[in-house]
């Protein structure tokens, strides 16, 4: 059965340009690694500069509007690219990017070009900032504080689990701003007690250490030691950093859907099933196996479709309720389910790392099963998104609509 979206003649124009300019500008060690934790401080400072082109070219966020850096185009034209992209191993974007609809939508136009703008355009990148130590799901209990001092804010906290690149041992700039929640009034109740703040980096007070995790995938722990900002960096009033903070948790808990799904994983499976042999002929033919493997590969389709319906509703404006967290609940499971699947079908062979010749794809299954080790708690646990879930359906005892986001306010 074929999925794929049909294109115009003019689309498929488009994606010979995209295709073109990857072979004749992404030279092949520049190309993501099977482990993102080989991913070189080379082939960062490499990106840093693609990217400013690709947002010169509209093609780094192409849907978004002109006027902040944007492309202007279509999510046909977003599709195609991140094909090409998939297809090159190229990477788009180093800013965590649930950052633009907080701006979009709470952002004053005079922010909007201080920061925005410049993120847009890929000349500065920023990191999310969400999870304390002692808290990591229940944004509304934050604590780390923000004291105004005359037309200045002065900040003091701590976060772990801090996504994105640069590494602090490669001493290249990076990140140009952090993002996040701050605790600026304790004696209000919660959801109306925090702000929501752009944190400059480097900043006198400002600490960065890297994180060792599992999934090794660029983590840091951030302190703030009386880091000294202007108002201009709050977003929203010192009362709506809760309500700024949502707009992000909107996109990133499945609200902005994708465009190109992916799943290169489920399309390794699907190979290795045809090509290698178990001590009974062919993998595909063993009928246990198969229906592992079956499994596998549906729940990987209904990832996908769910993904793309969320993505086609957002940009067509058509408002997003319960979508994007169900896709977002389901992608969670499905993925952990196949993790397990994958040991059933590669046996052995599914423990072999990036270091051994003899893994298959080269080591992507067994980076995938340490990368899905932290899957039920990325961007909050999947209990906690069942809840929200259950909540934007109505079988909750308590009921929420989804936070506003470009899509459902207009304001992009």
């Amino acid at each position: 059965m074929d999925f794929s979206l049909p294109y115009t003649a003019e689309q498929e124009k488009f994606r010979t340009e995209v295709r073109e300019w990857l072979e004749g500008n992404i030279p092949a060690e520049m190309r993501n690694p099977v482990d993102m934790r080989d991913f070189s401080k080379e082939q960062y400072l490499f990106w840093r500069e693609k990217h400013r082109e690709l947002a010169q070219k509209g093609w780094l966020y192409p849907t978004f509007p002109k006027e902040y850096g944007g492309g202007g185009l279509t999510g046909d034209h977003e599709t195609i690219i991140e094909e090409e992209f998939h297809r090159a191993g190229a990477l788009r974007g180093l800013t965590n990017g649930v950052v633009y609809p907080a701006l979009f939508v709470w952002a004053t136009e005079e922010q909007k070009q201080k920061f925005l703008v410049p993120l847009v355009t890929g000349e500065k990148i920023a990191w999310q900032k969400f999870t304390e130590p002692h808290s990591g799901a229940d944004l509304a209990d934050y604590q780390s504080k923000a004291v105004q001092d005359g037309d200045d804010w002065i900040l003091n906290g701590s976060s772990v689990y801090v996504s994105g690149r640069p590494r602090p041992e490669w001493n290249v700039p990076g990140p140009d701003y952090l993002f996040g929640p701050m605790l600026t009034d304790p004696d209000a109740p919660r959801h109306r007690n925090l702000g929501f703040f752009m944190i400059p980096n480097p900043t006198e007070g400002l600490d960065i250490q890297e994180q060792e995790l599992l999934n090794g995938h660029d983590q840091h722990a951030i302190f703030l030691d009386n880091v000294r900002v202007s108002n201009d960096h709050l977003i929203g009033g010192d009362h709506q950093g809760w309500q700024v903070a949502n707009s992000s948790l909107e996109v990133e808990h499945g609200g902005g859907g994708k465009a190109f799904p992916a799943d290169e994983v489920i399309e390794n499976l699907i190979d290795y099933s045809k090509e290698n042999k178990n001590d009974e002929g062919f993998i595909g033919d063993d009928p246990v196996l198969q229906q592992v493997a079956m499994t596998a590969i549906l729940d990987s389709h209904v990832d996908g479709l769910m993904a793309r319906r969320t993505y086609w509703m957002y940009q067509n404006k058509m408002g997003i309720q319960y979508e994007g967290n169900m896709a977002n609940v389901h992608n969670r499971e499905s993925q952990l389910r196949n993790v397990a699947r994958i040991r059933d079908v590669y046996g052995p062979n599914s423990l072999l790392g990036t270091q051994e010749p003899r893994a298959p794809h080269g080591g992507a299954q067994e980076v995938e099963q340490r990368e899905k080790a932290g899957q039920r708690h990325a961007g909050g646990s999947t209990n906690i998104a069942k809840v929200i879930l259950s909540r934007r359906i109505g079988i909750s005892r308590t009921q929420e609509r989804a936070a506003p986001t470009p899509s459902n306010t207009g304001k992009a």
